[in-house]
């Protein structure tokens, strides 16, 4: 296992939960005699009070050359009127970097169903795999602002709706052969386009991978009612926003979440799904569990390295097995003393 990471800290929260995954990095690192090298540079709103840009030039070189770029989190209400918000470093990022499928697990190890808060009965085997399209819809239509009247266009394209169907299909196989689709066919014209296109790459390509599309309102009451019933979740990006969050707080915490997002060849960008949480940045609370496992996801998908990221699962599922938790979870324990945990837990 070589080769080069990209972190970009961030704002808030980020630079510490960033800091956390990067000394379990070097914990398996040394289990496992392999040798990465990794940098760091500016992003977000970090990077605009450095240098103007939330992405500047230097970091989007640096991005583009890795093999793969970790995240902890941007934004803050400090640049809520800046001429360039940090998110839209974040949503250039993902553009530049070509990354289309947002890959989200939720998985409720045994013994966690105290963390959730469902019902143990509804919590149990809740294992779950969320596939958001990432680089189309509302978030890159045309938009146009105003204070009396404003828009945001929906666009997808046939490609873009079939390249992440692909993902989620191919994903299902290596899982529990399950693809629920999610949509709002009976209202939205772009939803109709990507139920037909799924329906169509099912047919042809995997008929072999159990379909069904909900609508995504119905979605938002089942993964409350029935959460284990899932397998992968295919949704475009909006919905795919807005139900991975939800789904994130079953296990117990958003800040238990990692992100990978891929495209077509090894490089990817990893983050934990949660925000840069401001009121708590400073403080040691953040739970640095969802980067942690965003680094386990790094290994897997953009070094080939499954032996060590399944090593940092195993030893996040042991730590938090033995009560160790930030207070989000009903624990005591700092970022950086989590962190610690899962490293001694790597040893």
């Amino acid at each position: 296992m070589t080769g080069t990471i990209a972190i970009l800290p961030g704002d808030g929260v980020g630079p510490e939960v960033t800091a956390a995954a990067v000394t379990v990095l070097r914990a398996v690192i040394a289990r496992e005699g392999r040798s990465l090298d990794w940098r760091f540079y500016d992003f977000g709103g970090a990077a605009i009070d450095a240098q103007g840009d939330p992405f500047p030039d230097a970091t989007r070189a640096a991005c583009l050359e890795a093999d793969a770029v970790l995240l902890g989190a941007i934004g803050g209400p400090q640049w809520d009127q800046a001429p360039k918000r940090p998110e839209a470093g974040l949503l250039a990022l993902r553009s530049a970097m070509g990354v289309f499928a947002n890959l989200r697990p939720v998985t409720l190890w045994p013994g966690g169903e105290a963390m959730s808060p469902l019902r143990d009965t509804i919590a149990r085997g809740i294992d779950m795999l969320i596939v958001r399209e990432l680089t189309g819809g509302l978030y890159f239509g045309e938009k146009v602002e105003g204070t009396s009247t404003a828009s945001d266009l929906c666009t997808y394209t046939r490609d873009e709706v079939e390249r992440v169907a692909h993902k989620a299909f191919q994903a299902a196989r290596l899982r529990r052969g399950r693809v629920t689709s999610v949509d709002k066919a009976n209202v939205i014209a772009t939803s109709r386009l990507w139920r037909a296109v799924v329906s169509d790459i099912h047919a042809r390509d995997y008929s072999d991978v159990v379909l069904e599309h909900v609508l995504v309102d119905a979605m938002a009451m089942k993964l409350i009612q029935q959460p284990s019933a899932f397998d992968v979740i295919l949704t475009e990006n909006l919905f795919g926003d807005i139900l991975s969050d939800e789904a994130s707080v079953l296990t117990g915490s958003i800040g238990l979440a990692p992100s990978a997002s891929l495209g077509e060849g090894h490089r990817g960008l990893y983050e934990p799904i949660h925000g840069s949480a401001p009121d708590i940045a400073g403080t040691g609370k953040a739970n640095p569990i969802g980067a942690i496992l965003s680094a386990a996801m790094m290994l897997q998908f953009s070094f080939g390295a499954a032996s060590a990221a399944a090593a940092i699962e195993q030893a996040v599922r042991d730590v938090l097995a033995a009560g160790r938790g930030t207070p989000d979870i009903g624990g005591s324990d700092t970022t950086d003393s989590l962190a610690l945990a899962v490293a001694d837990a790597l040893k």
